[in-house]
């Protein structure tokens, strides 16, 4: 019997899909199953729902920013990842970011375009906002930067990235990252342990 590909929405602007993109591999030999990446984008995401970044819902909250601190830590211990390091230029718009990903899984460099866009955003930040800057972060990684950024323009490379974010909004999505197993939905990377288990049918 076939084990469930479990699905993976995610936004390069947050630094929890980071550490959960990062955790990934390791689960998929775990599991025998390769994790499906469907880009979204957060923003869209954030609108449609009225939530808000995490910088913005605990700021002057005692002791929850702390424990995600905790959290996060426990998190690095368990998969063995490398922590992200804090963009300075946060929050940055990853609305170009995000398209061009749709654009490189036209031009088959999908899996490669996140490795870097991720490296790009949380492991040696950069203000991946600005276009020259995100086209030479990304050539850089040996993509062909100034192409993907160009095909992001096309109406039906936004079209795609509008529909990812509004059928994940309407699965229940209200953030990133989130996955899905079949119709069960899991938020944030600490529910990564339960997408494992749901996969392997424990």
């Amino acid at each position: 019997m076939s084990r469930p590909a479990p699905e993976f929405m995610f936004d390069f602007g947050s630094p929890n899909a980071y550490l959960s993109h990062e955790a990934i591999p390791a689960i998929e030999k775990r599991i025998g199953v390769q994790f499906y990446y469907v880009p979204v984008l957060l923003g869209g995401i954030f609108k449609a729902t009225n939530n808000k970044s995490p910088a913005e819902s605990l700021a002057g909250i005692k002791n929850k920013r702390e424990f995600h601190e905790v959290e996060t830590q426990r998190f690095l211990k368990r998969y063995q990842v490398q922590p992200w390091v804090w963009n300075p230029h946060f929050p940055v718009n990853t609305l170009n970011l995000m398209r061009a990903a749709v654009a490189a899984q036209l031009e088959g460099v999908f899996e490669k375009y996140v490795d870097a866009a991720f490296h790009h955003m949380w492991r040696e930040p950069k203000k991946m906002d600005d276009p020259e800057v995100a086209v030479a972060a990304i050539t850089s990684s040996g993509l062909d930067g100034a192409k993907l950024f160009a095909r992001a323009q096309e109406p039906e490379v936004k079209a795609k990235l509008v529909e990812n974010t509004q059928r994940a909004v309407e699965r229940g999505a209200f953030g990133s990252p989130t996955f899905f197993v079949g119709n069960e939905m899991f938020f944030g990377k600490e529910q990564l342990r339960d997408v494992e288990e749901m996969v392997l049918g424990k």
